[in-house]
């Protein structure tokens, strides 16, 4: 990996990336795909894929199975491919050919890359979960319980105990990672944003110190408050809000 990024940062250093004939504009949306694919493979997506997907954002505007292939350099069958698994990555999507002057006939089809990139960030995220983690979630529980089972049948092995153990623990990080990622695709792309924008204006030694804070609270106690303030209505929520800095302000002085 790191040496085909390498590559790829050194054709990047040579301005247009060895590409002759190319606008400048083309050879940087190149430049950028080839990158993209290599980094693809970091998120579970095939270079071909992320290259595709990269080239469609960069343009801004549909295009056929044709020019994708012709810009990248695909085949005709690796080109089809890519954008069909694109497709279903919920990376791009069909739209209709709108330059096709004077052909008669049915409109063609084209291929637009879908810009919104919290929506495809979240597609990407719920289909590595489908792909990855939910057979590997599978796969860790019943090795765990095959484990049990034999450690039960054995209760004088003592290396069966400690697998079992380890397993055991294993399987409650595995499932409580896959459910934080699984809550992802379910936030609206908006309230995704929105999130995340606000938490880049919190400097890290407060969110640091949040976290030390949840730590010397009772687990009940921070569950009864959050499921209390997900029952608040909007107009509630902003009240409690700043009812709630009006003491924490009285409280800390």
């Amino acid at each position: 990996m790191n040496q085909k990024l390498a590559t790829v940062k050194s054709q990047e250093s040579n301005g247009t990336a060895g590409r002759p004939g190319a606008s400048t504009a083309e050879a940087i949306r190149l430049d950028l795909a080839d990158a993209w694919g290599v980094m693809g493979a970091s998120w579970g997506v095939t270079p071909a894929i992320a290259r595709v997907q990269a080239y469609l954002m960069a343009r801004q505007e549909p295009l056929t199975e044709r020019e994708v292939r012709e810009a990248l350099g695909l085949s005709h069958r690796a080109a089809s491919l890519a954008l069909a698994e694109a497709e279903n990555w919920g990376l791009v999507q069909r739209v209709s050919e709108t330059r096709r002057v004077g052909r008669r006939g049915p409109a063609g089809t084209a291929f637009l890359a879908v810009n919104d990139h919290w929506q495809w960030f979240g597609r990407v995220i719920a289909e590595r979960k489908i792909r990855e983690g939910d057979p590997i979630v599978a796969v860790l529980e019943a090795k765990a319980k095959e484990a049990a089972d034999a450690s039960a049948a054995n209760p004088d092995d003592a290396e069966l105990t400690a697998l079992k153990d380890w397993l055991s623990s294993f399987v409650v990080f595995v499932r409580l990672f896959d459910r934080a990622v699984g809550l992802v695709p379910q936030l609206e792309p908006r309230e995704l944003e929105r999130a995340l924008q606000l938490l880049d204006r919190v400097p890290d030694d407060t969110v640091l110190r949040l976290f030390d804070l949840l730590g010397g609270l009772d687990d009940d106690d921070v569950l009864e408050l959050v499921e209390a303030v997900s029952r608040l209505s909007p107009k509630a929520a902003r009240r409690a809000t700043k009812l709630m800095s009006g003491v924490v302000r009285t409280v800390s002085r």
